[in-house]
Order: C-alpha cells, then structure tokens, then sequence
C-alpha cells in the first residue's frame, strides 16, 4: 500500500519534553472516510498526538504526511487550510453570538472576527450554515444565544465551527466529556453522520461510547501504540487489559 492510500500517514514520531519520550517513536495511518478512536490511560499521549498533527507542538523527529504533503513543516494556520480541524477539550464557542453568528464567523474566508460581523452573508454562505446546522442537529437554534445553548449543543455547535472549513480530518479530544445520555446518543449518530465525507480521529474513555462509533481502535501506552484494530480484538488483547481495561 503506497502513502496515496491514507489520508494521514504518520511515521517514526517522537517528541521529547525535558528527556522524556512523550510520544516514541510512533507510526499511525488513517484511511480517508474512516472514524478512529484512539484511547489510553491517562498520559499515554494521545492528546500530544493531536498536538502534533495539528501544528501546536513541533516533533523531534519524524514525519507527519497528510494527502501526501509533509506537515510538520508548516505553521498551526496553514495545517488548518491544508484541511485538518482541531477540537479541544473546552468548547471555544463566541457566547453572546447567535448560533448562526457562531458559524458565519466559521465560514473560512480568511477573516477576523471583527471582519465577519460587518460581513455581508452571501445565499452560498447561508447555505453553508443551513446545510452544517441541520447536521449538527441545530438548525431550529440558528437566532438562539450560543451561551443559551446546552452543555452538549454548545459541542456540537464547535464541531459545526470546524465543519464550516471543510476539513477532510477532524480531530476531537474526549467530546461526550460532561454529556447527558441522550446527548451522548446524538453525539455518536452526528459523528457517524459527519464522517461519511471525511476521516476522523477521536480521543475517547467512554468503552460503550468508543464501541458504538470506532471504525477502528488505536490503542496508546507510553507514546508508542500497543494495540490497533477492531473494538472486539482490542478489548480481548491480554496487553491492553493489562494496562488499561484492567485498572
């Protein structure tokens, strides 16, 4: 299988903090149109992966290819024009902004916030919206107050932030965190939704919720990857109960 394949190709990484390997010497692909989850105790690295992926942190050594072109070159910005989206763990989302606002300002323009609002909302613009609110399950709160919004719609506001642009791979650190159980319900139909056009990587502790949506489990131990594949094999691996499932 030649590089072309996957939509994320990445190979020998590592990064040290202080003399300690953070992330080891570490290879991972993702295949376009797949979901994967990645999951791990506390400190295994996984969201200096996503850090790494995105720009935020630089590698020591090691390559980062997304569609085939070399990443850990390039600034967080143009990372985020090549196509990857990065969710954190707290929802960045402008409060007092209605939800429409909240996407309109998403629309990838190359703009600043303070350009988007005197911005004239063009009918492909609000399409956009129209067309990313009813996948995120919001196209009834488009005029609401995003600060109004629930703990769960304000994530899934966030994703629909990072829909706006596009990406090809979305990245998402642990996003049913705080979630009612309906919520969390919504939150795995919306990424098996969303990830019909594009890859995803998501960082997850809950077992059931990880086993409703993984197309694919990478499981990470000490920066370097100690299991990989299906829910069903990864759960049974006597190394990942070990270190993980079994504590």
């Amino acid at each position: 299988m030649s590089n072309t394949d996957f939509v994320l190709a990445v190979e020998d990484l590592t990064v040290s903090f202080d003399g300690f390997k953070a992330i080891d010497n570490l290879t991972l692909y993702v295949d376009k149109g797949e979901l994967r989850v990645i999951i791990g105790p506390n400190g295994a690295g996984k969201t200096t992966l996503l850090d790494l992926i995105c720009g935020r942190t630089r590698s020591s050594t090691g390559s980062i290819k997304f569609r085939n072109e070399e990443m850990t070159t390039l600034a967080e910005h143009q990372i985020v024009r090549a196509g990857i989206g990065r969710k954190f763990q707290t929802p960045s989302i402008y409060e007092n902004l209605t939800v429409f606002k909240n996407l309109e300002v998403s629309f990838p323009r190359g703009r600043s916030v303070f350009g988007a609002l005197r911005f004239k909302c063009t009918p492909d613009v609000k399409e956009r919206i129209e067309t990313v609110a009813d996948e995120i399950g919001l196209l009834d709160d488009l005029q609401k107050e995003a600060g109004l919004l629930s703990h769960g719609q304000k994530q899934w506001l966030e994703i629909g932030m990072l829909l706006m642009q596009e990406p090809e791979l979305l990245m998402l650190d642990e996003p049913i965190a705080g979630m009612s159980v309906r919520e969390r319900e919504l939150t795995a139909e919306l990424l098996k939704r969303i990830c019909v056009n594009r890859s995803m990587i998501v960082i997850e502790h809950d077992m059931d919720f990880v086993a409703k949506i993984a197309h694919k489990v990478t499981v990470m131990h000490q920066g370097k990857i100690l299991a990989e594949g299906p829910m069903e094999r990864v759960q049974a691996d006597p190394k990942v109960i070990d270190v993980y499932l079994g504590h």
